[in-house]
């Protein structure tokens, strides 16, 4: 990050602010499955970059069977032998979907290409390919944002210890993530020459500075709203109805079920 530093986010500002921003998503939503449109959404960035805490945000209050999450695992073998974007095909929205993609193909960009997990010709073979991809994706109608996560070394170093302390979190640490504060130049050029190969006009990157979580989503979010042409869809009308009489059901004995134990009458 360059310049003076921005101020954090007070906690009541942000939370007001994106409940308001959630509450356009909704309507984003409505609209991309009203009009059948396709929205895929690519969030990539270094290891605790704020990428996973801004997607939980912005799904928050989607319908999951419209607004979907793709983290892909490692590649079996077979998906191995395949081209290496097929396996990201599948996962792609079908007409009234929304896909967030964490972590996406660029993985051959970064992670691949620096820990040594592909060939000097498939990184190259990628960075000629993935251009003709994403444009044929816009091509064939998809909207295709792109959000790079950027975020200090220090502040990634201090995200890290922090989990390694919190229990709830450590899960989110492996050795590959540690190693990548070993390697955080390598990590830099990786991503320099990605952005020189794919930074297009059909799909920019979006670049997302996130030392501060709280302003990283909300920047994001509004980004992605701004870019998108929805607009509110009227819903369905809809009213309660009311309740029939009762035509004698009985509900059975409870000791003929087992019940959950009361815990927190313990508390």
């Amino acid at each position: 990050m360059s310049g003076k530093k921005a101020a954090k986010v007070p906690r009541a500002v942000y939370e007001t602010e994106l409940l308001r921003l959630q509450t356009e998503l909704v309507k984003l939503q409505e609209w991309v499955r009203a009009e059948g449109a396709r929205l895929v959404v690519v969030f990539e960035g270094r290891d605790a970059a704020g990428k996973g805490g801004t997607i939980k945000r912005v799904t928050e209050h989607l319908n999951p069977r419209v607004a979907r999450i793709a983290a892909l695992p490692t590649p079996t073998e077979r998906q191995r032998t395949q081209w290496y974007f097929q396996r990201y095909v599948e996962h792609l929205p079908a007409a009234g979907e929304i896909v967030l993609f964490d972590r996406s193909w660029y993985n051959r960009a970064g992670v691949e290409h620096v820990m040594g997990f592909c060939t000097k010709e498939e990184h190259q073979l990628f960075l000629r390919q993935c251009p003709i991809f994403e444009r044929m994706l816009v091509e064939d109608g998809i909207l295709l944002r792109k959000y790079w996560f950027s975020v200090s070394d220090g502040e990634q170093q201090e995200r890290f210890r922090r989990r390694l302390e919190d229990p709830l979190r450590r899960w989110k640490l492996s050795p590959m993530d540690l190693e990548s504060l070993t390697r955080w130049e390598a990590y830099s050029r990786a991503k320099d020459e990605m952005m020189v190969h794919t930074d297009i006009s059909e799909a920019p990157w979006n670049v997302v500075e996130s030392d501060d979580k709280r302003r990283a989503r909300l920047n994001m979010i509004a980004h992605l709203l701004g870019s998108v042409p929805y607009h509110e869809v009227p819903p369905p009308v809809l009213e309660l109805p009311e309740r029939p009489e009762s035509t004698g059901y009985e509900r059975p004995p409870r000791d003929l079920r087992t019940y959950v134990p009361d815990h927190a009458a313990s508390l």
